[in-house]
C-alpha cells in the first residue's frame, strides 16, 4: 500500500494540495516571470549592452509564451475551483484571495496591453518567425498609447505583488508552518 510520501500526485486539485497541471504551470511561469524581470532590471541599471540584449531580445517571445500559460493556468484555476486548497477564514483568507485575484488579473492586462501595442505598431508581430499581426500604416495611436501606458507600470505593479506572494509564502513557512508551501512544492504530509 502506498504511502503519501509515495503517492503519486494528481493532475488536478486536491482540497489539500494543488495538481501537477496548477504546480507546471506555477513553476514555468515563475520562471519566465524571472527571466522577464530579471532582463528588465538590468536594462534599467545597465542600459543597453550585449548581456541585457541577451535577456531582453527574447522578451517579446517569452512575454508570449507566458500568456498562453497565463490564460491556460486561469482557465485550469477556474475549472479546478471546487478542488483547490482553501486560502483560509477570516481577514488574512480574505487578504489571500484578494491578493491572488490582483496578481491574476495584473498577470493578464501586462501581456494583453502588449499585445494591443503590438496590433497597432508600424512593425510587424511576429515573436517566433511567424507573423500574427502585419503592421500598422499608419500605427493605431491608441492602441500603442494604451500598451506602452499599461505594460510596463503594471509590470512593475506584478513584481511588487509577486513579491508581496513570496513574502506571504515564507511567512506562513516560519511562522504558521501550516504547509502552505507544501501545498505547491512539496509531497503530501505523512
Amino acid at each position: 500500500m502506498p504511502t503519501p510520501q509515495s503517492e503519486p500526485l494528481p493532475l488536478g486539485d486536491t482540497i489539500q494540495r494543488y495538481g501537477l497541471v496548477s504546480r507546471i504551470l506555477h513553476w514555468s511561469m515563475a520562471a519566465l516571470l524571472l527571466w522577464q524581470f530579471l532582463g528588465m532590471g538590468l536594462k534599467l541599471t545597465l542600459g543597453r549592452t550585449p548581456l541585457v540584449s541577451f535577456f531582453t531580445g527574447s522578451h517579446q517571445m517569452v512575454g508570449t509564451v507566458l500568456f498562453v500559460l497565463i490564460l491556460a493556468r486561469v482557465l485550469w484555476a477556474m475549472g479546478n475551483r471546487r478542488h483547490r486548497p482553501a486560502h483560509g477564514d477570516g481577514l488574512l483568507g480574505l487578504a489571500a484571495r484578494a491578493g491572488h485575484m490582483a496578481l491574476y488579473l495584473v498577470m493578464l492586462i501586462v501581456p494583453a496591453a502588449a499585445i494591443l501595442r503590438a496590433y497597432g505598431s508600424e512593425r510587424v508581430f511576429a515573436p517566433f518567425g511567424f507573423q500574427i499581426f502585419p503592421a500598422q500604416q499608419p500605427e493605431i495611436g491608441w492602441m500603442v498609447g494604451i500598451g506602452d501606458a499599461l505594460h510596463g507600470e503594471l509590470g512593475w505593479l506584478m513584481l511588487a505583488l509577486i513579491a508581496g506572494h513570496v513574502v506571504m509564502v515564507g511567512l506562513h513557512q516560519a511562522m504558521w508552518r501550516d504547509g502552505t508551501l507544501q501545498r505547491m512544492a512539496g509531497r503530501p504530509r505523512g
